[in-house]
């Protein structure tokens, strides 16, 4: 019966539904009639609340409320609210953004008196509600409302206040609420840290890092955590092993995600013997250990061994996730393994019944355009479920440029255009490949495009951090302090190299120079700079790490992908 009038939408469905319980003394049972629905009961603007908490568990209780709230009735939430034992988070969130709409202050503080005999602060919630959107707008206004109300001297107030205007972009307005904060705890302290790391803002988190191991309060599991990632993501191996340094004299519990944290900050620094013995340490390594691991071997030039740790992964049971397939698809690709990598590209969907991502059908064109195997490339970018992006067509024309492959290359290059057509990199690479073939004509229709687009081919930029001071260079870069003896180096280095049968690969040159003057080119670019900076600068057997902004698809060169033997240091 009841059934039926909320199925004719009927205001009478309620009122029936209410009279039943009336006149029967028994409670309501889910297995008598249909559960109370608030959408149903409200619908008619029925002025009676009284019978709700009778005839609601706690999922009702906030749905009516907040079907009230939404109604601008508010006073009939209030009475509801009143009449529950022991209100929700949620009901509180909801009751206060709803008084700050209407500008209720009155209303509003009667919540807050009910809050408070409750044990609830749903101001915070309110807050962290503004956070998730995020809406700096809502979040002010909630800001407003606690100052008017005289919330502001309630630290869980403040740090959600701090919280919110972090998550929301405010990072100045949510460090100067934090400093005006008196008791903040490591949770308060872990945010703000946390929230400078994630705008970009490494310095501020690492000098408030500081702070933090200053004032004696002890950082947690979520702290270390986000300040190894820090060190991760700026490739800072001498400021993360400071850190583990701290975690060790305090102590921390090796299984608790920072000694993840901790495997994943050496393997982006290089420095697998670390990240392994990390990884050896820890009782019980979980899946991002083992990813990071494998992740690390394969981009610091040791395939086999990521192979073999993702072997391992396998063999102890644990699931690979679809970021554990990037690492080892990427092993195969640097290793050139095509029917393994084939093997574990299939296995991600036939065995893990997993979905395929467009990182995996990235890292298996590039082992397939690497290889030369392009009919195999095609084939399987035919058969794709999603359309290829810039990523699959930059490792296709990378592997075009290799083997010589001028149609595929073309076709894989005006997909590049279409995407982004402003980038530089996807007509220097065509460029180089017409240059390979001898098509000057081609090259000189290719850099008459760049001029009619407007696009600027920039600077190969190379850069190297040492002692924590970052050193910049370019192209026939002489401007460094230390130019005449990278010079000296990269002479020495080329003439050892030529002895030992070295000839340098010319052809990827864009220029229509005599061989001589490529090689020059070549000798000076950037990225040896970079490196032979880093060699001279530091003790033998330092590993070398730098960054380069490359105007093209692949390498330009090999020798920096391999060791030195001159002097035994590894270049990552």
């Amino acid at each position: 019966m009841t059934r039926f009038l909320a199925n004719l939408k009927s205001s009478h469905s309620s009122s029936v539904f209410n009279h039943s319980h009336k006149i029967i003394a028994f409670p309501y049972s889910s297995q008598t009639t249909q559960p109370f629905q608030p959408k149903t009961f409200f619908r008619s603007n029925t002025k009676d609340t009284t019978l709700v908490p009778h005839l609601c568990n706690q999922k009702r209780f906030d749905e009516a409320i907040h079907i009230l709230c939404q109604q601008n009735r508010l006073k009939e939430a209030l009475q509801i609210l009143h009449q529950i034992d022991k209100p929700s988070a949620p009901v509180y969130s909801t009751l206060i953004q709803s008084c700050i709409k209407s500008r209720l202050l009155q209303q509003g503080k009667r919540v807050h008196q009910h809050i408070k005999l409750s044990g609830f602060v749903p101001v915070s919630s309110a807050l962290a509600a503004a956070a998730a959107v995020p809406c700096l707008r809502t979040g002010k206004e909630i800001h407003g409302y606690i100052m008017r109300t005289g919330l502001d001297s309630d630290e869980v107030v403040w740090s959600a206040l701090s919280d919110m205007y972090g998550k929301c972009g405010s990072i100045e307005e949510a460090r100067h609420i934090f400093d005006k904060m008196v008791d903040r705890d490591i949770v308060t302290w872990t945010a703000m840290i946390d929230r400078y790391f994630q705008d970009g803002r490494r310095k501020e988190g690492f000098d408030l890092f500081a702070d933090l191991l200053r004032s004696g309060i002890r950082p947690n599991e979520f702290t270390f955590s986000g300040v190894l990632n820090a060190c991760a993501n700026q490739t800072s191996e001498e400021l993360g092993k400071k850190v583990h340094g701290y975690m060790t004299r305090v102590g921390f519990d090796p299984f608790s995600f920072a000694a993840s944290a901790l495997v994943h900050m050496y393997s982006k620094c290089g420095n697998m013997v670390s990240a392994e013995r990390v990884f050896k340490e820890t009782p019980q390594a979980d899946l991002f250990s083992w990813t990071s691991l494998i992740a690390g071997y394969a981009q610091n030039g040791q395939p086999d061994e990521a192979i073999r740790y993702f072997e391992l992964l396998v063999k102890s049971g644990t699931q690979p996730d679809h970021i554990t397939f990037v690492g080892v698809l990427s092993a195969c690709a640097h290793a050139g393994l095509v029917d393994k990598g084939l093997d574990y590209f299939h296995s991600i969907k036939e065995q893990y019944g997993l979905t395929h991502t467009a990182d995996h059908y990235a890292c298996i064109i590039d082992l397939l355009a690497r290889s030369g195997q392009f009919d195999e490339a095609e084939n399987i970018i035919s058969k794709m479920s999603m359309k290829p992006d810039k990523f699959l067509w930059a490792s296709l024309l990378g592997g075009c440029r290799i083997h010589g492959n001028l149609k595929l290359a073309q076709r894989a290059a005006e997909a590049l255009f279409e995407i982004e057509p402003e980038n530089p990199a996807t007509y220097v690479t065509l460029a180089n490949i017409y240059a390979t073939a001898g098509m000057w004509s081609e090259v000189a229709k290719i850099r008459k495009t760049m001029d009619d687009r407007g696009v600027v081919k920039k600077p190969g930029l190379s850069w190297i951090a040492i002692k924590r001071d970052v050193h910049v260079f370019l192209v026939g870069d002489d401007s460094h302090p230390k130019s005449k003896e990278i010079n000296e180096f990269l002479g020495k280095l080329s003439k050892r190299m030529k002895e030992e049968g070295f000839v340098p690969d010319t052809n990827f040159v864009l220029h229509d120079v005599e061989d001589e003057q490529k090689e020059q080119n070549l000798s000076y670019h950037s990225e040896k700079l970079a490196v032979a900076f880093g060699i001279i600068s530091t003790p033998e057997g330092t590993p070398i790490k730098w960054k380069s902004a490359r105007n093209y698809h692949t390498p330009q060169y090999t020798v920096t992908s391999v060791k030195l033997e001159l002097h035994e240091q590894y270049v990552l």
